[in-house]
């Protein structure tokens, strides 16, 4: 289960401060897939990085009761003057898991080649959300949080990606945010509308798409 109690995150903006999440609620049962619905600038990246701990709220609480994944596609933990093969070492290191099991899916997912050999400050953009949903993959979490962007590549990258992680990663929880309705049809079973720095929940996806479309 996770849990946010009373999610507060602002920002600093000039001489004054943004609140883009205000007194955020959500109990995240094991087996659900949230979709999380908002506007561009509404909240969803900001909320699933609370969520992975990649960023901590300015007040409340995130319980996790479950291992939960970075967002996947995030590369902003990367050490850009390492190269993928080292950035994949130091991941396995921190997990505890075998250097050579991860090594080996990083190169068949990636399919980087000598690129893994570089730095990844010289990488793409691309190059980066590859290597970093790689990884993601490559360590076993109960929760995946997932953000729109590491669904877009190239036709191959993305059957890769829905393969590995929406079926035979399908009994796993996950946190998605999507603009998609027909993503959020098809992979999710409750959905959070973010707006206005408040959460909406809905049990019945379809009535969240239809309120979402409506704003």
């Amino acid at each position: 289960m996770i849990i946010c109690r009373n999610i507060c995150k602002t920002y600093k903006h000039g001489s004054n401060r943004k609140q883009v999440l205000n007194n955020i609620n959500l109990v995240v049962e094991r087996g659900d897939r949230v979709a999380l619905l908002g506007r561009n600038g509404a909240g969803k990246s900001t909320l699933i990085k609370l969520i992975g701990g990649v960023e901590m709220p300015t007040s409340g609480k995130v319980v996790r009761n479950m291992a939960v994944s970075w967002p996947l596609g995030f590369a902003g933990g990367f050490q850009g003057s390492l190269t993928g093969y080292d950035n994949a070492r130091f991941i396995a290191r921190i997990y505890q898991r075998d250097y050579s099991e991860i090594r080996d899916f990083v190169e068949d997912f990636t399919e980087l080649g000598k690129q893994l050999k570089t730095p990844v400050k010289t990488y793409s953009s691309g190059m980066r959300a590859r290597l970093a949903f790689a990884l993601s993959l490559a360590i076993e979490f109960d929760c995946y949080l997932i953000d729109e962007i590491i669904l877009v590549g190239d036709q191959n990258f993305n059957r890769k990606c829905h393969y590995e992680l929406f079926e035979k990663r399908r009994d796993r929880t996950m946190i998605l945010a999507s603009h998609s309705p027909h993503v959020i049809r098809q992979l999710c079973n409750r959905a959070v509308i973010i707006h206005n720095g408040e959460a909406s929940e809905y049990n019945d996806v379809n009535l969240a798409v239809e309120k979402y479309t409506n704003l």
